[in-house]
């Protein structure tokens, strides 16, 4: 595996640029924080509010996301051919991609397979980048009329039935960003990140299908799936690393917590139960911002 760190991304913010203001780095888990799925097939998101949501009804929804997601996959992400060459992000494969034309290139003729050998690896990069540009474009001009509607449907219903839960950790995410619907990214001294200890195409997909492609450019999404958070962690800061960059993990799992704890990162965890002191809706930026003064103040004292 290439382990070759990525660069940075046209449009991203320039860290010699930065110059009034830090570069701020958001660094997100994907399930069980951006999105509920696992707690609403196996119950437990229903279960921490007793009897005031439908269990079953949250297991169905849960099934119904795990679906489409499948279904994206299958039919749009090439997932049936590279779901056992799964690399940590986009660009990892990226010294083998020659930058040819596909426009016209079979995919189904040019016999991608195992062994996982320099002439497949530029198969599996050309695939990536076919991915990269579907994402780019957005499921309203990938998916049909039909299965637009079912998506968002299944989205809304989903927003009503966890009180906002998606709604609200995008808003967060636009915000984040300096982002409004009444205008493009102003601040361009934040970058929102997601590390997600799934495989990288299901995380692309989720990243779409859960509306989050607008906040969340691809190259910025990692899988920690064979690597682990603090590895993704260690790329992320030699991407954007420099004496004026704060980063924050935001997540819900013991792995990134442990890993921010190495990187001397703030870490905010995030947890479903309706008392719980950090869900969706409820944090917002002020008490991000908390957190990252709280840590980056003490170490420039300490300093």
């Amino acid at each position: 595996m290439d382990e070759a760190v990525p660069a940075l991304a046209t449009g991203e913010a320039s860290i010699d640029a930065v110059t009034e203001q830090p570069l701020k780095v958001y660094i997100w888990d994907m399930d069980e924080t951006l999105i509920l799925l696992k707690s609403l097939l196996d119950g437990s998101y229903a279960g921490a509010f007793d009897v005031l949501k439908d269990r079953e009804k949250s297991v169905e929804i849960g099934k119904r996301w795990e679906n489409l997601i499948l279904e994206l996959c299958d039919e749009h992400f090439f997932y049936e051919e590279i779901e056992n060459y799964n690399e940590p992000y986009l660009n990892a494969l990226g010294e083998y991609d020659d930058v040819k034309d596909l426009t016209s290139y079979d995919f189904e003729a040019d016999c991608f397979s195992s062994p996982y050998d320099d002439v497949n690896k530029k198969k599996l990069a050309y695939r990536h980048r076919a991915i990269e540009e579907k994402y780019a474009k957005g499921l309203e001009n990938i998916l049909d009329q039909h299965m637009v509607k079912v998506w968002n449907d299944l989205y809304d219903l989903t927003d009503k039935y966890t009180d906002g839960w998606l709604s609200s950790a995008h808003k967060l995410l636009e915000e984040a960003l300096g982002k409004s619907a009444e205008a493009p990214i102003t601040n361009s001294s934040s970058i929102n990140c997601i590390v997600t200890s799934g495989s990288l195409i299901p995380s692309l997909a989720k990243c779409l299908l859960y509306r989050l492609n607008d906040v969340v450019s691809s190259e910025n999404v990692y899988s920690s799936w064979e690597v682990g958070k603090l590895q993704c962690f260690k790329w992320i800061k030699e991407r954007f690393d420099s004496p004026n960059v704060r980063f924050c993990v935001i997540g819900d799992g013991h792995e990134e917590c442990s890993a921010a704890q190495v990187m001397k990162w703030p870490f905010i965890k995030i947890e479903f139960r309706p008392d719980a002191p950090h869900r969706f809706p409820g944090l917002d930026m002020p008490t991000v911002q908390t957190y990252m003064d709280v840590i980056y103040e003490s170490s420039s004292k300490d300093g």
